[in-house]
Formats: structure tokens, sequence, C-alpha cells
């Protein structure tokens, strides 16, 4: 027996991170004014820990669209994989070599791109893509502040998010 609306629960879920921050920020800041000594310290530590998971709950929270879209993600042990209902596959992190946001298809899809194999083609309104966030992150040089603000833009162009070698070149010359 439940006593929380399912909306409520699905509202209450996607803020998970931001109340637990709250929570940990409020403890925090009860003992580092209300104290003194090592309980101050400790106060003052859960403060800065509560911004911190503040900070990277906000950057999950823009990176969620909501689900209900076609197919699922998981996410085991350096590889991503994804069952679709007419597509899927499997991308090792390892071998990524490209991650682009392509907001031509509807909804926008991820393209994950490997040696040897086609684009791996992942719906961002996927069930379970809020695994890709950790996935992401652990690519070296990736900027989350850009991957997230091209993740609201609309329009009907391919972007590249994170390359490993850059095909392209950095400087474009005009003669």
């Amino acid at each position: 027996m439940t006593f929380i609306r399912p909306e409520a629960r699905a509202a209450l879920w996607r803020w998970r991170e931001m109340i637990a921050a709250a929570a940990l920020g409020a403890l925090g800041l009860f003992w580092a004014l209300g104290s003194y000594g090592a309980q101050a310290l400790l106060g003052w530590a859960l403060l800065g820990l509560g911004v911190v998971i503040a900070v990277i709950g906000m950057q999950r929270m823009r990176f969620r669209l909501g689900g209900g879209g076609p197919g699922v993600v998981q996410v085991d042990e350096g590889q991503i994989a994804y069952f679709g209902p007419l597509t899927g596959g499997a991308v090792a992190l390892s071998e990524l070599e490209r991650l682009t946001l392509d907001h031509a298809a509807k909804p926008p899809h991820w393209l994950l791109d490997q040696p040897g194999q086609s684009a791996l083609a992942i719906p961002v309104n996927a069930t379970n893509t809020d695994a890709l966030f950790d996935a992401f992150a652990t690519l070296p040089g990736l900027r989350m502040e850009r991957m997230l603000a091209e993740l609201r833009k609309s329009g009907g162009h391919q972007v590249v998010i994170w390359e490993r070698a850059p095909t392209r070149p950095t400087v474009h010359r005009l003669h």
C-alpha cells in the first residue's frame, strides 16, 4: 500500500539529488552554527558536500528529459547497450570515437560512433537514459556544461559533443 500518488513520487524521484543536498546542507548548517569544535568543522564539511551534491544534481536534472521513449538503455562495466523496437546494439566506452547529438531525428538521438560499426542511435528519452550521464562523464575531456546546453537547444542538425581524436582541423584557414 502506497500513500504517495505516482505523479508525486515521480516528481520527488526527479528531484532526489536536490532533496538530499538540501537535507545534508541543512544538517551541516545547523551543526556549523549551533556547535563548537569538531562538530562545527564537520558541519561546515557537510555543508560543502551538500553544495557539491546540489551542483551535480542540477546537472543530472538538466540531462533528464523524461522517459517513456522507445527502447531501453543499459550501462554495464563500460559498455552501453541499447535495445530498441527497431534497432539496437552495444558500444564499449573504451572504443568510443565520437559522441554526437542529432537534433534532426524525432525525438533527438545520441549517436555513438565506434570504429568498424555503424553508429548506435539512442533516443534522448529512452528508458534508463539517466545511466548515460555517468557513462558520458567518464569520457576524457568532455565538457558537461556544453553537452547540457546543446541538449536543450533545438534545430535540425547534428552537433559533435565529444571526439577522442578530432578529425577536423582546430583552426580554419581562409587561404
